[in-house]
Parts: structure tokens; sequence; C-alpha cells
């Protein structure tokens, strides 16, 4: 038996190795602050401005537009100018913005229905920053009606495709294993697919957003983190009775009910922005594109007999994210927040990734038939083509 003693002296010791370390840290961060030995050297170099333009609309008594401070300095807009033309314009909150202070600008500018409109932005010190409204129109205001709208698009998008999807059942269990092994592939070629989709769409936000957020870094450490809080809590789930069947179609509903969140912040945010033949497109697209969604969740199910609330459960849980992302992209959607969004979203579909093909490992060492590595590949290819088909509907 160790004496109390001795107890007391190693928690003394650790204490120490950890204390003395940030002591250290926190003296020099003293010593730097009040020396500031770089100030000599930043004497004369040109203010660092930046400006980040987050979302503009076309309003009745004229446009609006959300910015945000994006530089090392202060940055005070001093003149709008709207298509060649200075306008005036009311800030608020008013003055300077500081680094991640954001603004709106209000501009009374008669726009034009269908027209293309350029802003540009001069600084105090003469700096420039352009945006473009591409196609000028009415904004949708705030309204229960418009939020039904949203709704319906949303559950078009979402939900349905996705109990179509789920209704193949009877389809998949007529198949055996290799069958099996092959519906399975194609749900990772299916994952593969959105997970590449929704990194690229998650870095094209992070370049809107404002450079200082460093958002492009962020959306690769929010999937990280995600992926490794997952796959924590997967393994809890697999000490209590594995991660096949139901468990990991659960899992895959929510990882593709977080993609389908972002597929409705895209909608919403076309919508509202007066894009309607891209939100069109967008729609038509994502709900064939969900179907093969459906199919995923379904996979892991067809040797068990879920009752009917599950499959409700599944279809809501992939699918009505769609509409939240509706209203969301809509009528508070901002770049960072976006990306960040789609950075949880691919690191919960690479988790689903791992889960299905254990599970395509376990019905290989279950199974009886030799089952050839043909059969998966091919479901793969088969999931990877089948999506980037559908994919073809959302092109503009």
């Amino acid at each position: 038996m160790i004496p109390a003693s001795a107890d007391h002296s190693v928690a003394t010791k650790r204490g120490l190795a950890i204390g003395f370390p940030l002591f250290l840290l926190a003296l020099v961060a003293l010593a730097v602050t009040l020396f500031d030995p770089l100030a000599r050297f930043g004497t004369g170099l040109p203010p660092d401005e930046g400006l980040a333009i987050e979302r503009g609309t076309t309003e009745p008594n004229g446009i609006e537009v959300w910015v945000r401070g994006d530089g090392r300095d202060d940055v005070s807009i001093a003149q709008v100018q709207v298509d060649g033309a200075y306008w005036n314009f009311k800030q608020t909150p008013d003055g300077p913005l500081g680094r991640f202070e954001g603004a709106l600008i209000e501009i009374p500018y008669p726009w034009v229905a269908g027209d293309a409109h350029h802003l540009t932005f001069v600084t105090s010190t003469g700096t420039t920053f352009g945006y473009s409204i591409d196609v000028a129109r009415d904004t949708t205001p705030f309204s229960l009606g418009a939020l039904f709208d949203l709704a319906l698009l949303g559950l078009f998008v979402g939900v349905v495709p996705i109990a179509l999807g789920l209704a193949t059942i009877p389809i998949l269990r007529r198949m055996g294993t290799e069958g099996m092994v092959f519906a399975m592939a194609l749900t990772v070629g299916l994952l593969a697919f959105l997970l590449v989709d929704t990194l690229a769409e998650g870095l094209e936000l992070a370049a809107e957003a404002a450079g200082a957020y460093q958002t492009d870094v962020i959306v690769w450490v929010v999937a990280a983190l995600t992926f490794a809080a997952l796959m924590a809590l997967s393994r809890i789930g697999g000490r209590k009775g594995g991660t096949g069947g139901i468990a990991l179609a659960t899992w895959m509903a929510l990882g593709i009910g977080l993609h389908n969140f972002g597929e409705g912040l895209s909608i919403g945010t076309a919508l509202i922005l007066g894009n309607a033949a891209l939100g069109s497109l967008l729609i038509v697209g994502f709900t064939v594109h969900n179907l093969t969604e459906g199919i995923a969740i379904a996979a892991p199910v067809t040797r068990k007999t879920p009752g009917l609330w599950m499959f409700v459960g599944w279809t809501a849980l992939a699918g009505l994210p769609a509409v939240a992302g509706a209203w969301i992209g809509a009528f508070a959607f901002l770049p960072h927040w976006g990306a960040i969004f789609f950075g949880i979203a691919a690191g919960a579909i690479l988790q689903v990734m791992v889960e299905v093909i254990r599970f395509i490992l376990a019905l290989g060492r279950e199974s009886t038939d030799s089952l050839s590595g043909g059969t998966a590949f091919a479901g793969f290819g088969t999931g990877v083509l089948a999506m980037y088909a559908t994919a073809f509907l959302v092109q503009v």
C-alpha cells in the first residue's frame, strides 16, 4: 500500500509539471504586451483593411448589404458606388468596423427588376471592394406564408425522396448475401460522393466568408472533430449491441440528415436572393438525388423487421433537416455558419462510411458463401456513378 504522503508528493510534482509551463507562457505574454517588441517594425506599413461582403438583397426601398470587417486594421466605409455612380447610404451601426464586426448598409437605389447591379465600397483610405447582384428582384419578406412555402419545398426535397427510397426495402430483402454486399457497397459509393460534395460545398462557402475567420481551415477541423466524436459514440453503441442493422440505419439517417440541411440552405439562399431558376433546378435535382439516400438507409435493415414508426423516424431524421435548412438559408444565412455546418455533415458522413464498411466485413465473416471482392467493387462503382448521374440535375 502506498503511503498517503507519497500520493501527495506525486500529485504535487504533477501539478508543478503542468503549472510551471503555463506560468512561463503567461510571463512571456505579459512581457510582449508591456514591451511591444514589434512596434518599431510596424511603422510606415500601409493599413491592412479588409471587408467581407456576406449578403446583398434588393428591397422595396433600395439595396441592403451585410458587410463585416476582415482586416488587421479597422475599416471605414466612406463612399458607395452603384453601377458606377456614387449614392447615399446608411450604415447600422455606424463608425469604423473592427475585425469580425458586422454592419448593415442600406442604399436607397432605384434598382431595376431583372437587371444586374454592381456595387463598389470605397474605404476612407481609397481601397475598394466590389459586390454584384446578378438578378435584381423583390426579396421575399419574412412571413408565415413564406415559411409555409419553404417548408413544402423542404418536404418535397428531403422527406418525400427519402420515404420513396426506404420503400425499396422489399426488393432489397430478396437479395442473398452477395446481393447485400453489393447493396452495402453501393451505399458506400453513394456516401463517398456525398462526402466529396459536402466538403466542396463547405470550402466554397468558406471562400465567401470573412478571411479572418479562416473558415476553410475550420471546415476541416470541424469535420475531423465530428468524425472523432461520432466514432466514440458509435463505439459505445457497439458495446451495447453492435452498429449493424437498426443502429447503423439510424447513424446513416443522421449523417444524411445533416447533409440535407446543407441542401436546404442552398435552396433557401438561391430563392431568397432571386435566383429562382437555380432554386427550381436545385429542387428537382436534389429530389432525384435523395432517392438514392433512402436506399442507403434501407440497406442495413433488410434482414430486420423494424416497426413502421422506425421508418417514420428515419424519414424524419434524414429528410426534415432540409426544411430547417431552407428556412435558415432564406432568412438568416451567413457563409461562415453554412461552411461550418457542411464540415459537421462531412464528419458525420465519413463516420457512417466507416460503419458501413465494418458491416460489409462482418457480413463476409458470417457468410458461408465465398464472396468476391468484385461484388463490393461493382457496388461501390455503381453508387458513385448513380450519385454522379443525378448530380447533373443540380448543375447550372
